[in-house]
């Protein structure tokens, strides 16, 4: 037997998902997954993220917090890329922990191929696949930061960011977890790293909260008071300040923008996912 027969694809409905997903901004309507699905598995679930360029110092950090929060039988949720993500997933089992992966492709696609190997061990050990895609959906731009809002929206304990820059994706779940009133975590990094940015400036600015010890998270409460989140992307700002004058089409933002319309319409996606912008009568216009 093919070991993809073992684990067949399957399907949940929004009404058998944990609560604390249902309640989500734009929560899905179904989800594909492999495994045994069991809403126990997230009674006590944190998900951790953090850059792909990750540094020794957050595999350390990584290191130092997975086999405490498996010890106390936390289910770690990430998104199963490269750098944080990876090494979160794979820490947690080699502690003999509970790992669950949410994909920002289809469940058939295994990006990054390297992680092929891991995504059956997940599967061995307990743990879940998931994507809201297309079975042989290839991932896009726009669909790692949407399912971003998942990753936080199956952690009933919080958010860890580990290291992340300023432009980094997981800093759209840090805003999506206090949006959806979770606890949101970071570790501060060096003054002098790149992917130190984001994490400090959360905590200096944004309210996060400084961890520098797994017993911070372990012997935390639930309930987080809801942040505003704003990250600073120049990109999104040009689209935003042509948005107030008036609605305008895709096509006249990337005339305005000079910019080739497929990056300008993928950028318009994420921004709708996350509630700046709606679409009407073909006319993209910001929300208040």
């Amino acid at each position: 037997m093919k070991i993809s027969d073992k684990w067949p694809i399957k399907i949940i409905e929004k009404v058998d998902f944990p609560e604390h997903l249902k309640c989500i901004n734009n929560c899905p309507e179904k989800l594909n997954y492999r495994g045994v699905w069991d809403n126990k598995l997230f009674d006590k679930s944190l998900a951790i993220v953090g850059s792909r360029r990750m540094s020794q110092y957050g595999k350390w950090v990584i290191e130092k917090f997975v086999p405490e929060l498996v010890a106390h039988k936390f289910a770690i949720i990430s998104g199963f890329m490269y750098g944080v993500d990876t090494t979160a997933h794979r820490e947690t089992l080699a502690c003999g922990g509970v790992t669950v992966a949410v994909l920002g492709g289809g469940l058939d696609v295994f990006t990054p191929s390297d992680n092929e190997k891991m995504y059956w061990e997940i599967l061995e050990k307990g743990g879940l696949i998931i994507s809201e895609y297309e079975n042989d959906f290839q991932p896009t731009l726009w669909s790692f930061p949407q399912r971003n809002r998942i990753v936080s929206g199956l952690s009933k304990n919080g958010v860890l960011v580990v290291e992340a820059n300023m432009k980094s994706g997981s800093l759209i779940t840090a805003r999506l977890a206090t949006e959806q009133s979770k606890k949101l975590y970071a570790i501060p990094g060096p003054i002098n790293s790149s992917v130190s940015t984001g994490v400090n400036y959360l905590i200096k600015e944004k309210g996060a909260i400084m961890v520098t010890c797994p017993e911070e998270i372990t012997q935390a409460k639930t309930k987080f008071t809801q942040l505003e989140i704003e990250i600073i992307d120049p990109f999104e700002k040009e689209i935003i300040q042509y948005l107030k004058i008036e609605s305008l089409s895709t096509d006249e933002l990337a005339k305005k923008l000079d910019k080739k319309i497929m990056l300008v319409s993928q950028k318009l996606m994420i921004m709708n996912m996350e509630g700046k912008i709606s679409e009407n009568l073909g006319k993209w216009q910001r929300n208040i």
